[in-house]
């Protein structure tokens, strides 16, 4: 009797667990491209640009990064939107994970940069947070979606590429020198701090300036297609 229930329970996870996944898949829009402007926000002339920015962008490092824009996150939260939405595309070189994707979900006003396992320590969740912050929402803010989402790319491609400078970095006040050893000391904490801080989630080697990237070219000669990575919920979100 115990073996009969504990098989209909199994059988009952399944199928509700088939039927969740499904019910999920089908709110996701297809992978066509680079770019996909589900949301319509961007002009064909802006979408060609990205696209083949992207493009030279994964022919030059192997890494994939996507442009997403949807109608609709069908009520649910833009971080478990971007890792579904990354999983089910396969952005990225599979067992490498060197996928992102900008995500921007207009009628929720909300926008995210998904970041796959292997790119975690370059497009590290504070530098995803400073482009949304500095460079991304301001444009949305002030009605330029179509321009957040360009210069946002550029920042992403610009990192991704290995420019420790290409982030925006948060303000600081400028601090006066009291004479030279304080400085000394501030640095040495910096330094030490940066250090534990990579250990621990992998911004040293962007600190360091030198990535970790596959150079090559990209796997497939004619159409995009995702290449099969996975992602565990890196990146940021924002709102505007």
């Amino acid at each position: 009797m115990r073996r009969l229930v504990f098989t209909l329970l199994l059988v009952v996870v399944a199928v509700v667990t088939t039927g969740t996944a499904q019910a999920a898949g089908l709110s996701l829009p297809p992978l066509t491209g680079r770019v996909v402007d589900q949301a319509g926000i961007l002009s064909s002339a802006a979408e060609q640009t990205l696209a083949a920015e992207l493009q030279a962008h994964e022919q030059s490092t192997g890494q994939q990064v996507v442009v997403a824009t949807v109608a609709s996150l069908d009520e649910r939260d833009i971080a478990e939107y971007g890792v579904e939405l990354g999983r089910a595309w396969g952005i990225g070189q599979k067992d490498k994970n060197t996928g992102a994707i900008l995500l921007v979900a207009p009628n929720e006003r909300a926008v995210r940069i998904e970041v796959g396992y292997g790119l975690e320590g370059t497009l590290t969740d504070a530098t995803s947070r400073l482009i949304i912050e500095n460079v991304i929402r301001p444009q949305f803010r002030a009605g330029n979606m179509e321009a957040g989402i360009v210069t946002g790319v550029d920042a992403i491609l610009a990192v991704l590429r290995g420019d420790p400078d290409a982030a925006p970095q948060p303000p600081r006040a400028r601090a006066k020198d009291p004479g030279g050893f304080p400085v000394i000391t501030v640095l040495i904490v910096i330094f030490v701090i940066t250090r534990f801080m990579g250990r621990r989630r992998g911004v040293w080697p962007l600190v360091l300036g030198a990535p970790t990237v596959w150079r090559g070219g990209s796997r497939r000669g004619g159409g995009f297609g995702g290449g099969g990575g996975s992602f565990g919920g890196g990146g940021a979100s924002g709102r505007w």
